[in-house]
């Protein structure tokens, strides 16, 4: 089933990808228009292994994807992890049966016409049991070889896909401080985003010319946009059809300010921006002045430059539990970064973790693949059309 629909879904993108590789920045932000992360799903794990269902969530399914799709949104971000799945070196062989699942789950959204960026992303952390991309680590020599490997077997896989498929190098990528970046840590993640780059381009295919999606430190917008190190990788192996005055690079940050809202797992601080009606409820920091003044940063920094920028995350977790009037602040809190993403040149991808109860950011009951917060979606919607 897989090797047929494989067959049928190259003939197809490489007919498209003529056009499609010829998107500008601005136009590539346009037509990904709102995106949803399929979280906690493929990149969720057991024992050091990744386990699609280990997390609570059921099987991803056609009609998932399909559902979301309906719901209005164009780009959809996998989360993937490989963790013990990757075989030893030199070669470091990912599981053919794991690389076919995210090639089947890649597929239900590609072939609806959707975007799909996929990622690595638990193999950088330091809680997850089999994890290995540690930027800190004194084994560099062997991280950034194994990395090499990972890299060239994903980007062979999906070298034929068109432009509509987005490959993004890393997650939340940084030492496990939350601080000031630190070296050589950083200094290694530019070496991890150089090698990535350099791997998908010689892979050959669409990969020549795809959009490729790199973060800097921890996705953060200061230590990204500001002076902290980040360097954008070259890309001296991308196809010569593409003019030197075009990028293909993109820039991937998260967005979860302010984290006692957003984040913050308690009922202290549950309203958002201008429309709050209890102080007490309210963070004293990040509201609309500091979302403008991020994104803009971003903008200065990277898009005015032909980079576009991805806020490959963002959203805020349930605490209607402790406030009735909660869904209506997440609603206005993703309705406002969708709208000052647009306003500076960026997209966006909701974070769905899948969950629905206290604390969950999901959008959809996965099982019954029923919308359960219509509410923050037409935000997200309204945000777009602003």
């Amino acid at each position: 089933m897989l090797a047929a629909t494989g067959i049928v879904s190259s003939w197809a993108n490489q007919a498209s990808a003529a056009t499609q590789s010829r998107l500008s920045a601005s136009q590539i932000v346009t037509d990904m228009g709102a995106g949803w992360n399929l979280g906690n799903q493929l990149e969720a794990n057991s024992n050091g292994y990744p386990a699609e269902t280990a997390w609570g969530q059921p099987t991803v399914t056609q009609a998932l994807i399909d559902k979301v799709k309906a719901s209005g949104f164009k780009t959809i971000r996998i989360p993937v992890s490989y963790l013990n799945n990757i075989g030893s070196g030199p070669n470091y062989p990912v599981n053919a049966g794991w690389l076919n699942r995210i090639q089947e789950v890649v597929d239900y959204a590609h072939s609806r016409g959707l975007y799909v960026l996929i990622n690595m992303h638990g193999d950088g952390y330091k809680t997850i049991s089999g994890s290995w991309l540690i930027c800190d680590s004194s084994a560099q020599d062997t991280i950034k070889a194994k990395y090499q490997k990972v890299w060239q077997q994903v980007a062979a896989r999906f070298r034929n896909y068109d432009q509509r498929l987005i490959l993004e190098s890393m997650n939340e990528e940084f030492d496990g401080q939350y601080g000031r970046p630190t070296q050589p840590c950083y200094s290694n993640i530019n070496a991890y985003n150089q090698i990535f780059v350099d791997t998908v381009r010689k892979t050959g295919g669409n990969n020549s010319s795809r959009w490729l999606l790199v973060p800097g430190w921890n996705t953060n917008i200061d230590y990204t946009a500001g002076d902290y190190g980040f360097t954008i990788p070259s890309d001296r192996y991308r196809s010569s059809t593409i003019p030197g005055t075009e990028q293909r690079i993109m820039i991937s940050v998260h967005y979860y300010s302010p984290w006692d809202f957003a984040g913050e797992e308690s009922g202290t601080i549950t309203q958002w921006g201008r429309g709050a009606t209890n102080p007490s409820r309210k963070s004293t920091w990040g509201q609309e002045d500091y979302l403008d003044s991020q994104l803009k940063m971003t903008y200065d920094k990277f898009v005015t430059r032909g980079y576009p920028v991805v806020v490959g995350e963002y959203g805020s977790v349930d605490k209607s539990a402790f406030d009735s009037s909660n869904n209506r602040y997440r609603a206005d809190f993703a309705r406002a970064i969708v709208a000052t993403a647009k306003k500076y040149g960026a997209s966006t991808v909701y974070w769905d973790n899948g969950g629905n109860d206290r604390y969950g950011m999901g959008l959809f009951d996965r099982r019954s693949r029923t919308v359960t917060q219509q509410g923050i979606i037409d935000g997200i919607m309204s945000g777009l059309r602003t």
